[in-house]
């Protein structure tokens, strides 16, 4: 839902209001995002969706963005994060802002799920690259479908060595 005034009633400003039985969901194997906010919506300004990763979620490989900043507010549970060439944890209530061009990773921690807040600004058309990746990791569509895309959604996966060992490090 939609609702559009400012301060003095004028119809400028688009409030965006997703009540969770009303945002869309896309569900692999692993996760569960909740859709609330995507860039057509915002006139480009952001994207916001949720992530519920399972423990051991995959996440997502090494990848980064040319225009966007992604941002992380875990809700719940730890998220196990690349940035650059280091790995930390984020746990509950911890926030991370990624600058364009930063490759980085992420997956639910070791031993524990996550739930996630993400944020991209401005904006980017995510909803319909989440939809594709459901379909990629339930085997409905090719994952050359991936690279197809990159320039679209602004998704640029990249080779990470130490992502590499960070995810065949024994748990």
């Amino acid at each position: 839902m939609t609702l559009d005034h400012d301060l003095d009633g004028h119809a400028t400003t688009r409030t965006i209001l997703t009540r969770r039985e009303d945002a869309e969901t896309c569900a692999d194997p692993s996760a569960v995002m909740s859709l609330f906010a995507d860039s057509a919506q915002t006139a480009g300004a952001f994207t916001s969706y949720r992530s519920t990763f399972v423990e051991g979620a995959p996440g997502a490989p090494a990848h980064f963005h040319t225009h966007a900043w992604e941002m992380f507010f875990v809700l719940g549970g730890s998220l196990q994060v690349l940035l650059g060439e280091d790995v930390t944890v984020l746990h509950q209530g911890d926030f991370l802002a990624v600058p364009p061009g930063t490759p980085h990773a992420f997956r639910a921690a070791p031993g524990s799920g996550a739930d996630v807040l993400c944020v991209f600004t401005p904006g980017m058309d995510r909803f319909d690259y989440l939809r594709l990746l459901g379909q990629v990791t339930r085997g409905e569509e090719s994952p050359n479908r991936l690279a197809e895309t990159a320039e679209r959604f602004d998704n640029h996966y990249v080779d990470s060595p130490i992502w590499r060992a960070t995810l065949e490090a024994p748990e």
